[in-house]
Protein backbone atom coordinates (compact mmCIF):
# COMPACT_ATOMS: atom_id res chain seq x y z
CA UNK A 1 0.00 0.00 0.00
CA UNK A 2 1.39 3.40 -0.94
CA UNK A 3 0.33 6.95 -0.24
CA UNK A 4 0.47 9.42 -3.11
CA UNK A 5 1.12 12.98 -1.97
CA UNK A 6 -1.32 15.70 -3.01
CA UNK A 7 0.15 19.10 -3.65
CA UNK A 8 -0.77 21.86 -1.21
CA UNK A 9 -3.62 23.84 -2.74
CA UNK A 10 -5.03 20.77 -4.45
CA UNK A 11 -7.69 18.26 -3.47
CA UNK A 12 -7.90 14.55 -4.12
CA UNK A 13 -11.04 12.46 -4.35
CA UNK A 14 -11.74 8.80 -4.99
CA UNK A 15 -14.30 8.59 -7.77
CA UNK A 16 -16.70 5.64 -7.91
CA UNK A 17 -18.25 4.83 -11.29
CA UNK A 18 -21.62 3.09 -11.14
CA UNK A 19 -23.78 1.51 -13.84
CA UNK A 20 -27.26 0.17 -14.38
CA UNK A 21 -27.60 -2.22 -17.32
CA UNK A 22 -31.32 -2.96 -17.23
CA UNK A 23 -34.44 -0.96 -16.56
CA UNK A 24 -35.49 -1.19 -12.90
CA UNK A 25 -38.92 -2.49 -11.94
CA UNK A 26 -41.56 0.22 -11.71
CA UNK A 27 -42.15 1.47 -8.18
CA UNK A 28 -45.08 3.41 -6.73
CA UNK A 29 -44.40 7.12 -7.15
CA UNK A 30 -45.13 9.43 -4.24
CA UNK A 31 -46.86 12.75 -4.69
CA UNK A 32 -44.56 15.65 -3.84
CA UNK A 33 -45.10 19.42 -3.88
CA UNK A 34 -42.42 19.90 -6.53
CA UNK A 35 -42.21 19.67 -10.30
CA UNK A 36 -39.49 19.20 -12.87
CA UNK A 37 -39.06 22.03 -15.33
CA UNK A 38 -37.07 21.36 -18.52
CA UNK A 39 -34.47 23.98 -19.33
CA UNK A 40 -33.94 24.18 -23.09
CA UNK A 41 -30.89 26.28 -23.95
CA UNK A 42 -30.56 27.56 -20.39
CA UNK A 43 -28.99 30.91 -19.69
CA UNK A 44 -25.43 30.21 -18.61
CA UNK A 45 -25.45 32.25 -15.39
CA UNK A 46 -28.84 30.89 -14.33
CA UNK A 47 -27.44 27.38 -14.75
CA UNK A 48 -24.26 28.22 -12.83
CA UNK A 49 -26.27 29.81 -10.02
CA UNK A 50 -28.35 26.65 -9.50
CA UNK A 51 -25.25 24.45 -9.87
CA UNK A 52 -23.50 26.52 -7.18
CA UNK A 53 -26.49 26.51 -4.79
CA UNK A 54 -26.65 22.71 -4.91
CA UNK A 55 -23.01 21.78 -5.28
CA UNK A 56 -21.02 24.32 -3.27
CA UNK A 57 -21.30 22.29 -0.02
CA UNK A 58 -19.58 19.41 -1.87
CA UNK A 59 -17.17 21.58 -3.85
CA UNK A 60 -18.82 20.94 -7.21
CA UNK A 61 -16.75 23.16 -9.44
CA UNK A 62 -16.34 21.55 -12.86
CA UNK A 63 -19.04 23.59 -14.57
CA UNK A 64 -18.01 26.76 -12.74
CA UNK A 65 -14.45 26.51 -14.05
CA UNK A 66 -15.36 25.86 -17.68
CA UNK A 67 -14.93 28.53 -20.30
CA UNK A 68 -18.28 30.03 -21.26
CA UNK A 69 -18.22 28.59 -24.77
CA UNK A 70 -17.39 25.09 -23.54
CA UNK A 71 -20.20 25.20 -20.99
CA UNK A 72 -22.68 26.51 -23.57
CA UNK A 73 -21.76 23.66 -25.92
CA UNK A 74 -22.83 21.16 -23.24
CA UNK A 75 -25.86 22.78 -21.64
CA UNK A 76 -27.37 23.90 -24.95
CA UNK A 77 -26.83 20.55 -26.69
CA UNK A 78 -30.30 19.03 -27.32
CA UNK A 79 -28.91 15.59 -26.36
CA UNK A 80 -28.10 16.92 -22.87
CA UNK A 81 -31.33 17.40 -20.94
CA UNK A 82 -31.39 19.71 -17.93
CA UNK A 83 -34.28 19.84 -15.48
CA UNK A 84 -34.69 22.14 -12.51
CA UNK A 85 -36.65 20.88 -9.54
CA UNK A 86 -39.04 23.70 -8.68
CA UNK A 87 -41.09 24.19 -5.51
CA UNK A 88 -44.61 25.60 -5.25
CA UNK A 89 -43.27 29.15 -5.14
CA UNK A 90 -41.32 28.63 -8.36
CA UNK A 91 -37.95 28.48 -6.61
CA UNK A 92 -35.36 26.15 -8.13
CA UNK A 93 -34.24 23.71 -5.45
CA UNK A 94 -32.71 20.78 -7.36
CA UNK A 95 -31.07 19.75 -10.59
CA UNK A 96 -31.28 16.70 -12.80
CA UNK A 97 -29.06 16.52 -15.86
CA UNK A 98 -29.32 13.58 -18.26
CA UNK A 99 -26.63 13.30 -20.91
CA UNK A 100 -27.60 11.28 -23.99
CA UNK A 101 -24.71 12.46 -26.18
CA UNK A 102 -23.24 8.94 -26.43
CA UNK A 103 -25.50 6.60 -28.39
CA UNK A 104 -27.17 3.89 -26.30
CA UNK A 105 -26.13 5.49 -23.01
CA UNK A 106 -27.49 7.94 -20.52
CA UNK A 107 -25.20 9.56 -18.00
CA UNK A 108 -26.80 10.93 -14.88
CA UNK A 109 -24.43 13.89 -15.19
CA UNK A 110 -25.68 15.94 -12.24
CA UNK A 111 -28.24 15.10 -9.61
CA UNK A 112 -28.76 17.06 -6.45
CA UNK A 113 -30.88 19.09 -4.07
CA UNK A 114 -30.21 22.22 -2.08
CA UNK A 115 -28.83 21.34 1.38
CA UNK A 116 -32.11 22.11 3.19
CA UNK A 117 -33.87 19.34 1.26
CA UNK A 118 -31.35 16.51 1.55
CA UNK A 119 -32.25 13.54 3.73
CA UNK A 120 -36.01 14.12 3.51
CA UNK A 121 -36.93 11.49 0.92
CA UNK A 122 -37.21 13.87 -2.03
CA UNK A 123 -34.08 12.37 -3.58
CA UNK A 124 -35.89 9.03 -4.01
CA UNK A 125 -38.67 10.75 -5.95
CA UNK A 126 -36.15 12.63 -8.08
CA UNK A 127 -34.27 9.40 -8.81
CA UNK A 128 -37.51 7.71 -9.88
CA UNK A 129 -38.11 10.55 -12.32
CA UNK A 130 -34.51 10.34 -13.53
CA UNK A 131 -34.70 6.63 -14.24
CA UNK A 132 -38.08 6.89 -15.98
CA UNK A 133 -36.63 9.52 -18.33
CA UNK A 134 -33.21 7.86 -18.71
CA UNK A 135 -34.50 4.45 -19.77
CA UNK A 136 -35.93 5.48 -23.10
CA UNK A 137 -35.90 3.54 -26.34
CA UNK A 138 -32.38 2.68 -27.45
CA UNK A 139 -30.72 3.19 -24.05
CA UNK A 140 -28.80 0.11 -22.90
CA UNK A 141 -26.79 1.63 -20.04
CA UNK A 142 -27.41 4.32 -17.44
CA UNK A 143 -24.36 5.44 -15.50
CA UNK A 144 -23.32 7.91 -12.84
CA UNK A 145 -20.25 8.68 -10.81
CA UNK A 146 -19.75 10.07 -7.35
CA UNK A 147 -16.72 10.88 -5.26
CA UNK A 148 -15.54 11.06 -1.68
CA UNK A 149 -16.22 14.80 -1.61
CA UNK A 150 -19.96 14.27 -2.28
CA UNK A 151 -22.61 13.86 0.39
CA UNK A 152 -21.59 10.87 2.57
CA UNK A 153 -24.84 9.07 1.71
CA UNK A 154 -24.46 9.48 -2.08
CA UNK A 155 -22.91 6.09 -2.90
CA UNK A 156 -25.38 4.19 -0.70
CA UNK A 157 -28.22 6.11 -2.32
CA UNK A 158 -27.09 5.09 -5.82
CA UNK A 159 -26.66 1.47 -4.73
CA UNK A 160 -30.21 1.39 -3.30
CA UNK A 161 -31.48 2.85 -6.59
CA UNK A 162 -30.04 -0.19 -8.40
CA UNK A 163 -26.65 1.02 -9.66
CA UNK A 164 -23.63 -1.23 -9.26
CA UNK A 165 -20.04 0.00 -8.82
CA UNK A 166 -17.74 -0.92 -11.70
CA UNK A 167 -14.46 0.96 -11.14
CA UNK A 168 -12.60 3.59 -9.14
CA UNK A 169 -10.31 6.46 -10.06
CA UNK A 170 -8.44 9.11 -8.13
CA UNK A 171 -8.94 12.70 -9.22
CA UNK A 172 -6.79 15.65 -8.17
CA UNK A 173 -7.60 19.27 -8.91
CA UNK A 174 -7.00 22.78 -7.64
CA UNK A 175 -9.08 23.56 -4.57
CA UNK A 176 -11.82 25.84 -5.97
CA UNK A 177 -11.86 27.82 -2.71
CA UNK A 178 -8.25 28.86 -3.21
CA UNK A 179 -8.60 29.95 -6.82
CA UNK A 180 -11.71 32.07 -6.32
CA UNK A 181 -14.26 29.74 -7.91
CA UNK A 182 -16.07 29.13 -4.60
CA UNK A 183 -15.92 31.08 -1.31
CA UNK A 184 -13.37 29.87 1.21
CA UNK A 185 -16.10 29.04 3.73
CA UNK A 186 -17.71 26.43 1.45
CA UNK A 187 -17.52 22.79 2.51
CA UNK A 188 -16.03 23.30 5.98
CA UNK A 189 -15.96 19.49 6.37
CA UNK A 190 -13.13 19.40 3.79
CA UNK A 191 -9.88 20.85 5.17
CA UNK A 192 -8.43 23.82 3.34
CA UNK A 193 -4.67 23.30 2.84
CA UNK A 194 -2.99 26.40 1.48
CA UNK A 195 0.13 26.10 -0.70
CA UNK A 196 2.11 28.02 1.93
CA UNK A 197 0.89 25.93 4.89
CA UNK A 198 4.07 23.85 5.21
Amino acid sequence: MTLQPVLPGELAAVVTYLEMRSRPRPQPIETVPFRLQRWNNPERERYRTLFRRIGAPWLWCSRLMMADEALDAIICDPANEIYALVDLRGIEVGILELDFRVSGRCELAFFGLIPDLTGKGLGRWLMQQALIMAWRKGVELVHVHSCTLDHPAAIGFYLRAGFIPVRFAVETFADPRLIGVLPEDCAPQIPLVRPDSR
